[in-house]
């Protein structure tokens, strides 16, 4: 069941009769698709990533009675790369913005970087916000090393930085159980990062602190649910890096044995079923 609602969302998107769509914001257009009816969900990726790492997510909550989008980042998948800046305010008011089109309020999803976008969000207009889900979330300054940081910007630096980065975000932050379609979703994220000014686009989206979020978590009033996976390579203790949030937003925590940074995707029977049960709450 399952793999026949992936295929119609596939076949909808590329046959045309559900287009992908394009939201005009000053500097450029944001790629989105929408499936389903009802409430609104609205969906935002990772910095690196594609709206695709949500197919099993969106599908699950169309089934459920959702009408639920999925977006890129700036410089990201189908989204223009011809914007100025690029960061978590930015994606915010690209995440108000969709909600504000397609007739919220809207249930935010945002996995790593865009969990902090999708509390700016809340924070900015609570009215457009009827729940936050946060996916391992970096909502605040994780402490990293010295030598983690040097690595980053190394392993980010052209030509090699496209490979290293679809190797780690294949091998590195998908631990354990792979998700469906992986080497597709990777050979698609690397085409994307191909077109002329998206590597640029990504180099300058990683540079984004997470201060001004981690500065507004206690105006959050949004009904939250935190997800996370416990094998999470991006944090040095997933468990009480989810805890710590849970706790500071006053929200629910879905820990995901064995998942690391894209739960939705390693194992959706374990998100999406918690997942539609939040958001039918949150818009009730």
């Amino acid at each position: 069941m399952r793999e026949e609602r992936r295929r119609t969302i596939d076949m909808a998107t590329n046959a045309g009769t559900d287009p992908i769509r394009r939201l005009a914001r000053p500097g450029g257009h944001i790629a989105f698709d929408v499936v389903g009816a009802g409430p609104v969900v609205v969906c935002a990726p990772g910095m690196g990533d594609l709206r695709s790492v949500y197919t099993d997510l969106a599908s699950d909550l169309a089934a459920a009675g959702f009408k639920v989008a999925t977006m890129d980042l700036r410089g990201h998948g189908g989204s223009d790369t011809t914007f100025s800046s690029y960061g978590d305010a930015e994606t915010a008011g690209d995440l108000l913005a969709l909600v504000d089109l397609l007739g919220g309020p809207a249930v935010v999803v945002g996995n790593s970087m865009s969990a902090a976008a999708a509390v700016l969000a809340a924070v900015r207009e609570p009215a457009a916000v009827a729940g936050l889900v946060l996916i391992g979330p970096f909502v605040r300054q994780v402490p990293i090393s010295l030598a983690t940081r040097l690595a980053l910007r190394v392993g980010l630096v052209r030509p090699w930085g496209p490979r290293v980065w679809a190797a780690y975000y294949a091998k590195t932050l998908n631990p354990g159980r792979k998700p469906a379609g992986l080497d597709a979703h990777v050979a698609a994220l690397r085409a994307a990062q191909a077109r002329p000014g998206a590597w640029r686009a990504f180099v300058a989206t990683t540079r984004t602190t997470r201060d001004e979020a981690e500065s507004v978590l206690g105006n959050v009033a949004t009904p939250t649910l935190v997800v996370m996976g416990d094998a999470d390579p991006d944090f040095p203790d997933p468990a009480a890096e989810a805890a710590l949030v849970a706790e500071r937003l006053g929200g629910a925590l879905l820990m995901v044995p064995g998942a690391g940074h894209y739960p939705q995707a390693q194992c959706p029977e374990v998100v999406s079923p918690r997942l539609a049960e939040f958001v039918a709450g949150a818009h009730a």
